[in-house]
């Protein structure tokens, strides 16, 4: 099993389709283990191999804060951190999905090794800027 970072191949597509609206439709994170494989196929959300335990409901949680722009060429989104509190269970990666478009896939975050929830976790979101934020296009 394995979890690729990416923006996914279908995501890319629907953008040019006019599929995703980040300012209305309702955007979720997902958290998974090391059993999950999550990669530019993924084309929607899934439960297989995604976390359980205290604090963490299937689906995840829905982003918020979210930024559309753009500078120096670049169109960027990006959200506030996300945190589970309390929280107890070990994760991998995480799949930003679309849960107003039949939770079409956006992105795959991969956290580069299992991180360990005992009381709290939280997904730091990166700077919002057309160089940083999470998704961005040239």
């Amino acid at each position: 099993m394995a979890i690729y970072q990416t923006q996914t191949t279908s995501f890319k597509q629907e953008l040019y389709e006019g599929v995703h609206d980040f300012l209305t439709d309702t955007i979720n994170i997902a958290l998974y283990t090391n059993a999950a494989t999550l990669g530019p196929d993924t084309t929607v959300y899934t439960t297989s191999g995604e976390v359980s335990g205290t604090g963490y409901s299937a689906g995840g949680q829905a982003l918020t804060g979210v930024t559309v722009a753009s500078s120096n060429g670049v169109a960027y989104v990006n959200f506030a951190s996300t945190t589970w509190s309390p929280a107890s269970f070990t994760c991998r990666g995480a799949l930003i999905y679309n849960a107003s478009k039949s939770n079409k896939a956006i992105a795959v975050l991969d956290f580069g090794a299992d991180k360990t929830a005992t009381t709290s976790f939280t997904v730091q979101m990166p700077s919002t800027g057309p160089y940083s934020a999470l998704i961005r296009s040239a």
